[in-house]
Order: C-alpha cells, then structure tokens, then sequence
C-alpha cells in the first residue's frame, strides 16, 4: 500500500470545519468521493479532472501525471463502488459479493502504475500513465489489503452519523474513529455534556 510521511486526506464537516482523515490504504481513500445508493450524493467524481485532483490528494507519491479519459472516470466510479459494497461486507463479516469481487480482479489484472528512479534519484512514476493504470493500482491495493495482515482491522468509523471507512493500523488496534479531531473529538464533547448534565 502506497504511503508517504504526511498520509491522510483533508476533509470538511456537514458544518465546514476542515479535519484530517487518513484511512490507512490507497483504496479506502477511493471511497471518500462518493459511492454506491445513499453515498451517491457525496460524488465528487464528474470528469477526468476530478479524477486528476483525487489523485494529487492521495498518497501516491509523488503525484503521478495522467491521461485520464471519460471512460476512466466512469471504470473508476465502477470500481469505487464495488469496493465499497465488499468493504462493508467484509467489515460485517458477511460474504463478499461475487460480481465486485470480479470487478476489482478484473481491475487489478490489467497493468498497474509503473514506479521509477528519475535521473536525480528520487522517485517518480513511469510516462505514459492513464486512468486504466490508476484503477489497477487502486484494485491491487484493495487486493492486497483485504487478503493482508490487517484485514480484520478494517473498520466503519463509531459514530452513528459518520460512515467512513479506515484500517486499524496502530499498534494497540483501538483506534474507533475516523479522525480524533473530528468524531473523537465531538465524542468527548458530548461525553463531557452528559456527565455535566448528570452532576447537574
């Protein structure tokens, strides 16, 4: 799974407060742009510049140059949305669907994003990538993640009104919530309210 040293997504509230979020894998940050039935209103995903943008936020380092067509946006959102559905079976403990289950390795057997030494030593991508490369590498992190040493530590984020979804990867594996600062925080909050109220 793909990561550099400043992983993590920036995210805003229905209230507009900015916090960050970092779902720990390249294909959950996938699933922050929309998704299948009620997630459909959060899609950010319309055209190849969006996929583009997605990109330069992710943690794929460094930012990969893309040729990104209609067509890839759509395969994307195809993909996105059937992770989706196996993410929440998986973290329900119930059977993975079997058509997104081909979707993704369908996905993930076409060529993925090649990486490469630049002629100063640092790292960059191979030329020539497109939106079907992207998508490969996106299914073969979900591969990769839900068949790997934390799979059982993918998780939906504890609050009743937050659905997002992230990997445990902490040492201790006690992590319930998306972001300390935003859900974490707004748990303590209320707890603090309650306990108040209770005094009072």
């Amino acid at each position: 799974m793909e990561s550099s040293p400043t992983t993590g997504l920036t995210l805003h509230s229905r209230t507009g407060v900015a916090y960050r979020f970092d779902p720990g894998a390249l294909c959950l940050e996938l699933l922050t742009t929309g998704g299948p039935g009620p997630y459909s209103r959060y899609e950010v995903l319309h055209e190849p510049a969006d996929l583009a943008a997605w990109a330069d936020r992710s943690r794929l380092t460094p930012t990969p140059v893309l040729d990104v067509r209609a067509a890839d946006v759509a395969a994307l959102r195809t993909l996105r949305d059937a992770l989706f559905r196996v993410v929440i079976a998986h973290t329900r403990g119930e059977p993975h669907p079997p058509r997104d289950l081909d979707v993704i390795n369908e996905t993930a057997a076409r060529a993925a994003m090649a990486p490469a030494i630049a002629p100063d030593g640092k790292r960059r991508w191979a030329a020539g990538l497109t939106g079907t490369h992207l998508a490969a590498t996106v299914a073969r992190d979900a591969v990769e993640l839900l068949t790997g040493p934390f799979a059982h530590r993918i998780r939906t984020c504890a609050a009743e009104d937050c659905h997002l979804i992230y990997v445990d990867t902490s040492r201790p594996g006690r992590r319930r919530w998306c972001s300390m600062e935003h859900c974490g925080n707004r748990h303590k909050v209320r707890a603090l309210r309650a306990r108040h109220s209770e005094e009072g």
